[in-house]
């Protein structure tokens, strides 16, 4: 079921208006008597769970950059990457 009522009356009655479309109502405002907006529940939405490993290559090359010497050539390369910013 859904309720149609102006600005002026929405704005008296706002906060049971949103008592009402909480419990499911859908209220629609009306501007110079048109539809113009709608008032309804928002569902709650499910916290977004990481889940580890989801990229397995970032890890075997951390795994390799932690055990592995960096070499003077590997220093110059480095090197010229910030050079050229």
């Amino acid at each position: 079921m859904s309720a149609i009522l102006n600005v002026h009356e929405a704005k008296t009655h706002l906060s049971k208006l949103i008592d009402r479309a909480h419990a499911g109502e859908e209220i629609i405002i009306a501007k110079a008597g048109k539809p113009w907006a709608k008032l309804s529940k928002v569902e709650e939405a499910q916290p977004f769970r990481r889940e580890p490993g989801g990229w397995p290559e970032l890890e075997a090359l951390c795994d390799n950059a932690m055990t592995s010497p960096i070499t003077g050539s590997d220093m110059d390369d480095w090197e010229r990457k910030f050079d050229d910013l």
